[in-house]
């Protein structure tokens, strides 16, 4: 891909093809909506990381899947979660989308066109991506990767649990090299033990820097990161960059809530310390003013929000700011890997912005992700249309 082209901010809504593919839409009436639900499972245990405690094996997942009167089908995650395991649905938003054409409440250069049915977005992107015979990712730019870095997410505080008889140490090694087996080579580690799990919070930085020490010297051609998750403040994050040393890495992220004292604390130290590391931040509670703002003024280099919680509709105008102006990104995945894909889809559309998503490990039962291919920390997409994942099986529920 030649760099120098422009993205997809040059491709006008009136662009003929664009014009061909909401004829297209417009022709199928969205016939029946199902919200089922299915397990998602992590390969092994997760424990803490600085601000929460058990991770577990995994959770549900809920979703949609919408028909048409073509016989057409799609399906995603309902882009807000509800509280007590309620979808964010009920029945007479069901009934207000069933009967509409694709094309009232969708456009395909843009993504979904009408908020009330927001939570039907990443289900409406699949949808149209079915019916039009393309993945997502080209519906965004014809000219996406086929490709996209991604990186561990799943290096938790393993060494901590169970709280009777800990792992420790050796255990989060082991965790790092049984997936750097599975084709990871960039691996995210979760740190801040002193934040609430170890006190000291000597001891729990110090626990920190063992890790990430050990880690590298485990896998010494891997590119490292490590999460805060808000655990820490500018100067105990400065021990901890103080007591890896020579240890590069590739972002910080989450180091504490953001705000432009600490985050200008962290970039002076960083500039002396550990040139050439990165700011991520904004996964929650996201602010998307203040994240410009911090942005601006060189205090935050990589942007953080969910690619659900967010929206990916959401995501497809924000990247286009971000691309104009030179911003890097990486939409959080975490919680499911069906997240992990969606976030690809973003990536691979903006590969100069996105230099790695986060891999969910694990599986979702009822769901054919196959033409996911994960190699030496590259994630080839499949060129199916839509996202690329066939919902062979899961059970409806009621709402």
């Amino acid at each position: 891909m030649d760099p120098s082209r422009m993205y997809p901010s040059h491709m006008d809504a009136y662009n003929e093809q664009y014009i061909k593919y909401n004829d297209e839409l417009r022709r199928h009436i969205i016939t029946d909506v199902k919200i089922k639900r299915f397990r998602a499972r992590y390969p092994r245990l997760h424990g803490y990381n600085a601000a929460l405690g058990y991770h577990g094996f995994g959770g549900e997942a809920t979703v949609a899947q919408l028909y048409t009167n073509h016989g057409a089908s799609g399906w995603g995650a309902l882009m807000r979660r509800g509280s007590a395991g309620k979808p964010p649905v009920d029945a007479a938003l069901v009934d207000a989308l069933t009967g509409k054409s694709i094309a009232d409440v969708f456009a395909a250069e843009s993504g979904l066109t009408d908020d009330m049915f927001i939570a039907f977005d990443i289900a409406l992107h699949d949808l149209a991506g079915n019916i039009l015979g393309i993945p997502v990712r080209r519906m965004i730019d014809p000219d996406a990767a086929s490709s996209v870095r991604v990186y561990d997410g799943a290096i938790y505080m393993n060494d901590l649990i169970p709280e009777d008889k800990p792992f420790g140490v050796q255990k989060v090694i082991e965790d790092s090299l049984s997936d750097y087996e599975l084709g990871h080579r960039t691996f995210k580690i979760k740190i801040g033990r002193g934040h609430k799990w170890m006190a000291p919070e000597a001891a729990g930085i110090a626990r920190d820097i063992e890790i990430t020490r050990k880690i590298r010297e485990a896998l010494p051609d891997a590119v490292l990161m490590v999460d805060g998750n808000d655990g820490f403040a500018p100067a105990s994050m400065e021990r901890y960059i103080d007591g890896i040393g020579g240890c590069p890495l590739y972002w910080i992220e989450e180091p504490f809530r953001e705000c432009e004292a600490d985050n200008r604390k962290l970039r002076e130290y960083l500039n002396t310390h550990m040139p050439g590391t990165y700011i991520a931040d904004g996964e929650s509670r996201t602010d998307i003013g203040l994240l410009f703002d911090l942005a601006g003024k060189g205090l935050l280099d990589v942007w953080q929000p969910d690619i659900c919680g967010y929206g990916f509709t959401a995501w497809r105008k924000l990247i286009k700011r971000l691309a104009a102006a030179g911003y890097m990104a990486s939409p959080h995945a975490w919680g499911e890997v069906i997240k992990t894909h969606y976030s690809a889809h973003i990536a691979a559309a903006y590969p100069l912005n996105v230099h790695y998503i986060e891999a969910v490990l694990g599986e979702s039962e009822g769901v054919d992700y196959s033409g996911y291919i994960l190699k030496n920390g590259v994630l080839n997409l499949p060129e199916k249309p839509g996202f690329g994942m066939d919902l062979f099986w899961a059970p409806e529920i009621s709402i």
